[in-house]
């Protein structure tokens, strides 16, 4: 076991992946000689050469759907969107291509692709490089859409991806490519679809996943000082979704609050809070909350920036609504 970042999770599940598979290949935007724009393809242009780790232009349209059609002829290709504000530009290629390939040639083809990037707000990046657009990709029958929290699960997660025979959307965050985490020196592999309990609890659920993760733990700990102990439940994957975990845990705590870095109408955490409310209805000791960014672009002033997004403040106060402590 070793601590290593984020960023060095996902370039470790790429290296490994690569070396086990020549079918393998990274394509995207400065993911060759200047090894990322955020660093994560790091030594691998030096290691695989540039058939398999390939610059691209400008031009997300144009290099998502050769991905595509790479991986319709044999390969497994690694797409990275530099951020997924610039996806926009090739959603056409993801939605249309990608996601219906398999049903539409009846099952005798398949799209093993993989696209990652950072999605949500970072810092000072205004509002057209700031959306969190997991609820584009998780509205979409054909694709899988994953959002790890931690170095543990991105490599886990990113490499059963790459294995995967159907095409994964990939979240990842600037914010989080620092975070560092424990890591297992021998390999292994996370399956997509299955949540994790982050902290046990009883009194309460908090449901959540990518970056928001951090202050949800913030929050459990500032509650556990009032003794209400909160479980965590961290989705990890979006779609498919781990409804069974989700609702075992509103059947012990009869309380959920859902932290979601997205707008709340037509979220994911939206659609979490439908699915416990139509399953858990009778079990429930009072309505489910959603804290979400506001409905607005984000702002570029940082102070604004921070206030419409998700905070420890927020979620203590939507656990203390729930347990009726206002």
């Amino acid at each position: 076991m070793s601590i290593i970042t984020f960023r060095e999770a996902l370039r470790q599940a790429m290296d490994e992946e690569m070396a086990r598979d020549d079918t393998v290949i990274l394509m995207g935007e400065e993911v060759a000689e200047y090894n990322g724009a955020y660093k994560v393809s790091q030594g691998l242009w030096d290691k695989y050469g540039s058939r398999r780790v390939i610059d691209t232009p400008i031009t997300e349209e144009g290099f998502t759907g050769v991905g595509i059609g790479a991986a319709t002829a044999g390969l497994r290709p690694i797409v990275e969107w530099m951020t997924l504000n610039f996806s926009l530009m090739a959603i056409d290629q993801v939605v249309n291509n990608a996601a219906k390939m398999r049903h539409m040639s009846g099952g005798q083809l398949s799209v093993p692709v993989v696209f990652r990037g950072p999605n949500g707000p970072a810092e000072y990046l205004s509002s057209q490089h700031s959306q969190a657009l997991q609820a584009y990709y998780a509205h979409i029958p054909g694709l899988k859409v994953v959002a790890p929290a931690t170095p543990y699960d991105a490599k886990g997660l990113l490499k059963t991806a790459i294995r995967d025979d159907n095409p994964v959307v990939f979240l990842e965050a600037e914010l989080m490519y620092a975070w560092k985490g424990d890591v297992p020196a021998e390999e292994y592999l996370i399956p997509l679809g299955e949540a994790d309990v982050k902290r046990p609890g009883t009194d309460v659920t908090l449901v959540t996943y990518s970056k928001p993760l951090r202050i949800v733990q913030e929050a459990a700990h500032a509650l556990e000082k009032d003794g209400i102990e909160a479980e965590i439940i961290d989705l990890r994957s979006l779609r498919p979704l781990d409804e069974a975990t989700i609702y075992q845990s509103v059947r012990k705590t009869n309380r959920c609050v859902i932290v979601d870095e997205s707008w709340p109408v037509a979220g994911v955490g939206a659609y979490v809070a439908w699915l416990i409310s139509k399953n858990c209805f009778d079990l429930l000791d009072a309505p489910v909350e959603l804290i979400a960014s506001e409905d607005v672009p984000m702002p570029y002033n940082h102070r604004l920036e921070l206030a419409v997004q998700p905070s420890v403040e927020k979620v203590v106060n939507a656990v203390n609504a729930v347990l009726y402590r206002e």
